[in-house]
Formats: C-alpha cells, structure tokens, sequence
C-alpha cells in the first residue's frame, strides 16, 4: 500500500487511526476544516511522519485516504482531489447532530451510499465505524496475537475493500468483509457489532469525574473475526 495516508478529519478517531499509522511506520497528512495551523499541536506530537495541510493537499498527497468528518460536511469532502483514490469512510449517521436525511431514514440509502454518490470517482469503503476513538487506538495488536480483534469492512470494490484490509492489518487489527456499501447498515449505531463489544461492562454509579477515567483507562475487549461476523450477521433494519 502507499506510505502515506491522507486524513481528512483530524478529530477523535482521525487522531487514534494517524497515531496508530505512525507507529505502524506510515507518513500521515492530517487535515480538517479549520486549517492546518489547527493541527501543530497534534503534528508535534506524532513528530516527522507527519504533517498538516488542507483537505484538497490531504486527498492528493496518498493514495488511500480516510475520511473521518460528522456525517453533515460529507458533502464538503473535496471530490475533485478525491477522484480515483480509495476512501475509508468511518462516519455515521446521528441525526441528532447531522439533521435529518430523509433518503437515510426511510431506508433508500446507506450513509456511505450517499458518501460514495458525493465521491463518484473515488471508491469508497466502510470501516471504521463501529469501535469508540480509545479502544481503537488501545486495542491494536500485532497479527497473529491472540488477543487481537477484527473490525468490519463494506464496500463495492474488492480492490478498495482488499486496500482497507491491508491498511487494518498494518494497524493491528483483522478484516472482516461484511459486503457492500448497501449492507454497510450491519455495522452502523445500534447495531449489535456498534461499539459495545469492545468495551468492558461499565461500573454503574460512577460520577462524570470517575465515569470519564474510566472510558480512559479501562482496556477493551478483545473481539475475533467470527465473532464479528456473528454479530454482523445478526443484525436487523427496521426500513
């Protein structure tokens, strides 16, 4: 795979995924609305692997890039620069901050569906999505450890989807293909593979204080390839 990555979305989980691909000995590009001068703090951290830029530089600087903004800027993803690269898409759909979408709440499209329709000449793969930023970033393994997890994968492009695996891989993480961008539902909110199978049982009665050291410290739960499979698998759409 290329030794860059684009990130375009330098948040929570774009932060955990160019952490994990400098140690994994990757050149990051990070990216977001707010400009470059945003992101030194970040750039200073992850050292000479990485640097910052626009999103338009971002797209055209790897050839795999991840596009990890809120659901409701998808369609200010810079598609010029993105066509013919492959994107992961790691965004789902809360219509409580995106607004509602009305072709994604009756059903007629996936969010990455209408991602890859705003991004016609890129080929755009799911991943991503369904572990919260920390455990992401604490759960990586090696292959072949035991302990190591799986994530799941959509797409329409086996090329795209097999560029998304390697890059999981390198990241510490197994692939598991759950389909197309049309079955990319079967790993979106409140679906059984969603976020809680990483996660140990939280305590209950702790305060904002104690809850919040918690989600810090706490190490996930390891989750194999069938069981994501299973998980994904078992998941039901009400439209």
């Amino acid at each position: 795979m290329s030794r860059t990555l684009g990130i375009i979305g330098s948040g929570m989980i774009g932060g955990a995924v160019a952490r994990l691909a400098v140690a994994a000995g990757l050149d990051v590009v990070l990216s977001n609305s707010r400009g470059p001068e945003t992101l030194a703090d970040l750039v200073g951290e992850l050292g000479a692997h990485a640097r910052a830029a626009t999103p338009a530089e971002a797209a055209r600087a790897a050839d795999l890039v991840v596009a990890t903004v809120p659901l409701k800027a998808y369609d200010r993803l810079p598609a010029d620069a993105l066509a013919g690269r492959t994107v992961i898409d790691t965004m789902n759909y809360y219509p409580d901050r995106d607004g509602r979408l009305g072709e994604l709440d009756a059903g007629e499209l996936t969010s990455s569906a209408l991602v890859q329709r705003q991004l016609a000449g890129s080929r755009v793969v799911k991943a991503f999505n369904n572990i919260d930023f920390r455990r992401l970033f604490t759960s990586a393994r090696p292959a072949g450890a035991p302990d190591r997890s799986a994530l799941p994968v959509a797409g329409d492009d086996p090329a795209a989807k097999a560029e998304a695996a390697e890059l999981l891989d390198l990241l510490g993480y197994d692939a598991v293909d759950i389909g197309t961008l049309a079955d990319s539902w079967r790993s979106q909110p409140d679906t059984p593979v969603y976020v809680q199978p990483y996660m140990a049982e939280r305590p209950e009665g702790l305060s904002q204080e104690d809850g919040a050291r918690w989600f810090f410290e706490t190490p996930g739960i390891p989750v194999s390839a069938a069981r994501v499979k299973e998980l994904t698998d078992a998941a039901t759409r009400e439209n």
